[in-house]
C-alpha cells in the first residue's frame, strides 16, 4: 500500500511546490481542492493545508473541518493553514500593521519535533497581510520572527493529536531549512517511511495497469518527447505488444527526427508503427497564417489520420496517454477548470471520438520525476535529457505560412543551434531552446554579391517548469559561432538575431 500526504490546495501560488518537496523527501502526495470532499483512506498518513491569497476573515473566506479529520491524522497548517487552523479553534487572526513579506529570521522559543535540526535565526520566506495575534486555548508557540509573534504552533496537552501551524512558507527556495521542517512533519510526525522511489513507481504502477488492461490492447500516439515515451514503456512493460505506438510524421519534426525517434522505440522494444503524412499536412497548411489557424489544422488532420490508423487494430480498448500531474492540477485548480485548453493537444478529441477509456501512468507524476522514472526504465539519456517541444512543432516557429521549403531552411538552422548547444556543453543548463523562422527578409552582402534573405531568432530559456523563464545569458562568443554557422551552410538565411525576452511578459514561444 503506498503510504500519501494529502494537500488540501486554498489557491497558493506555492502548492505545487509543497508537493514537490514532498515528492524529495520520497513520499508521494496529491493536491485537490480544498472544497473536494475526500475520505481517510488506509496509507494516508497526514495532510498539509496550503497558503492562499484569501483572508481568514473574508466572509466566504475557503474553510475545512479540521476538527473532524484530525481525529485520523496529523495536520500542518502553511501560512493561510496556520491562520485557519488557529481560527476554527477559537484563535484570533487580525490585520497585520503592514504586509508581510520577504526573509525574515526565526527563532524558536521551545524545543519540539517539527523543528529538529533547524538553527536559530534559521531564514524562512514571509508572505501574509494577516497575523495570528492569539492562539486557541490548549495551543502553545514554537517559535516567533522580530515582527511576529507566532510564526510556529502546536496543539498541547495529554490528549492533543498533532495539529501544527507555521505563518511562513517552507516550500520556497528562499526558506534556507523549510524542507528539512517538511521532511520533519512526514516522518517524525506523521511516521511516513519514504519509500516512494522511480524503482517503486514502476513496479506498482506495471502491477495496476496489468490489472487495469487486462487481456484488451492499447493504442497510442507518441510524440518522440518524453512524457509519452515513458508512458509508453510502462504500458509496455506491462502488456508488451499488445502497446499498438502509432508516430505521425506532420511534416513539422526537427531535422531527422522521424526516422531517428523510430530507431530508439525500435531499440528499447516498443510496438510503434510510423506514418509519413508530411505531405497532407503541407497542404493543409496552405493559406493559413493565423497561430490558431495553424494549431487547429495540427490537431485536426492528426485526429483523421490516427483514428485511420487505429482501425487496423482489433481488440483495441484502451487509449494510452502522457498527461503529467501538472495538467491535471490545472483541470482541478481551485479557481475552476482552465478557460483554455491547447486546441493542438495531439490526442485531445480522441477519447470521445474512438469511445476508449483511458490509460495515463504518468497522470500523478511531475516532469523530473518523469525523466527519473525513464532513467529507471532505461530509456536512453539523451531521449530523457530532451527540451520540450511543442505540440505543433516548426509549425509555430514558422511565423506565417508554412511551407516545406521554409521547414527545410528552419530544421537546418535549427540543428545547427541544437547541436552547437550540445558541443558547447550548454545544452543541459538550458530548460529549452529553438529557432523561430521570421517573416522577415534583409538585406545582407556575401562576397561581393548582395543578398536579400530570410532572418531567425535564436530563442533559449532558463526554467524549472516553463511556467515562469528567464533569458538564457549564453556565451557572446558561442552566439557568433552559431550565427556565423547558420549564415555560411543554410542558403537563404543571412541574419540571426537572439532573443532576450522573459516570461512573463513573453512567452517562450514565439506563436
Amino acid at each position: 500500500m503506498t503510504e500519501k500526504i494529502l494537500i488540501l490546495d486554498f489557491g497558493s501560488q506555492f502548492t505545487q511546490l509543497i508537493a514537490r518537496a514532498v515528492r524529495e523527501a520520497n513520499v508521494f502526495c496529491e493536491i485537490i481542492p480544498f472544497q473536494k470532499s475526500f475520505t481517510i483512506e488506509p496509507g494516508l498518513k497526514g495532510i498539509i493545508l496550503s497558503g492562499s491569497p484569501f483572508s481568514v476573515n473574508e466572509e466566504n473566506a475557503p474553510s475545512v473541518d479540521v476538527a473532524t479529520f484530525i481525529q485520523e491524522v496529523p495536520v500542518l497548517g502553511i501560512c493561510y493553514g496556520a491562520q485557519l487552523t488557529a481560527k476554527l479553534f477559537g484563535g484570533r487572526v487580525d490585520k497585520s500593521n503592514k504586509r508581510e513579506y520577504g526573509r525574515a529570521r526565526l527563532q524558536k522559543q521551545k524545543e519540539d519535533i517539527l523543528f529538529k535540526g533547524i538553527a536559530d535565526q534559521s531564514q524562512v520566506w514571509m508572505s501574509h497581510s494577516d497575523s495570528i495575534v492569539a492562539l486557541p486555548e490548549g495551543f502553545e508557540v514554537l517559535a516567533t520572527t522580530e515582527s511576529i509573534p507566532i510564526a510556529g504552533f502546536k496543539k498541547t496537552g495529554a490528549d492533543a493529536r498533532a495539529i501544527y501551524g507555521i505563518q511562513f512558507h517552507p516550500e520556497v527556495y528562499h526558506s534556507t531549512e523549510g524542507k528539512k521542517i517538511i521532511t520533519n512533519f512526514l516522518v517524525d510526525i506523521c511516521g511516513c517511511s519514504q519509500n516512494w522511489t522511480p524503482a517503486s513507481f514502476v513496479s506498482e504502477t506495471v502491477a495496476k495497469l496489468k490489472e487495469q488492461i487486462g487481456d484488451s490492447h492499447v493504442i497510442m500516439a507518441l510524440s518522440g518527447g518524453v512524457d509519452s515515451t515513458v508512458a509508453a514503456t510502462l504500458i509496455s512493460k506491462a502488456i508488451g505488444e499488445r502497446l499498438h505506438g502509432i508516430f505521425v510524421d506532420n511534416g513539422v519534426l526537427r531535422k531527422n527526427e522521424f526516422e531517428q525517434v523510430l530507431e530508439t522505440y525500435t531499440a528499447i522494444g516498443l510496438n510503434v508503427k510510423g506514418i509519413d503524412a508530411k505531405q497532407m499536412f503541407y497542404d493543409a497548411f496552405k493559406g493559413k497564417t493565423d497561430p490558431e489557424e495553424k494549431r487547429k489544422v495540427i490537431g485536426k488532420l492528426f485526429i483523421d489520420v490516427f483514428h485511420e490508423e487505429s482501425k487496423k487494430v482489433t481488440g483495441v480498448k484502451f487509449l494510452g496517454q502522457g498527461t503529467i500531474y501538472p495538467d491535471v492540477i490545472e483541470s482541478v485548480s481551485v479557481h475552476g477548470p482552465s478557460q483554455t485548453i491547447k486546441s493542438h493537444h495531439n490526442v485531445g478529441g480522441l477519447p470521445d471520438i474512438m469511445h476508449l477509456e483511458l490509460v495515463e501512468p504518468l497522470r500523478y507524476l511531475f516532469k523530473d520525476e518523469v525523466r527519473k522514472v525513464g532513467i529507471e526504465l532505461g530509456i536512453p539519456t539523451d531521449m530523457i535529457g530532451r527540451h520540450p517541444f511543442p505540440g505543433p512543432g516548426l509549425a509555430i516557429r514558422i511565423l506565417g505560412e508554412v511551407t516545406e521549403e521554409k521547414v527545410q531552411l528552419l530544421q537546418a538552422a535549427d540543428e545547427i543551434y541544437i547541436q552547437g548547444l550540445k558541443d558547447s556543453n550548454l545544452y543541459s543548463s538550458v530548460w529549452q531552446a529553438g529557432t523561430i523562422l521570421l517573416p522577415v527578409k534583409s538585406v545582407g552582402v556575401m562576397g561581393d554579391e548582395r543578398t536579400y534573405e530570410f532572418t531567425v531568432a535564436l530563442r533559449a530559456v532558463t526554467s524549472v517548469d516553463g511556467m515562469t523563464a528567464d533569458w538564457a545569458h549564453l556565451p557572446y562568443e558561442f552566439l557568433a559561432d552559431i550565427s556565423n554557422e547558420i549564415i555560411n551552410n543554410v542558403r537563404g538565411i543571412n541574419r540571426v538575431v537572439y532573443d532576450i525576452s522573459s516570461k512573463p511578459p513573453a512567452t517562450i514561444e514565439w506563436e
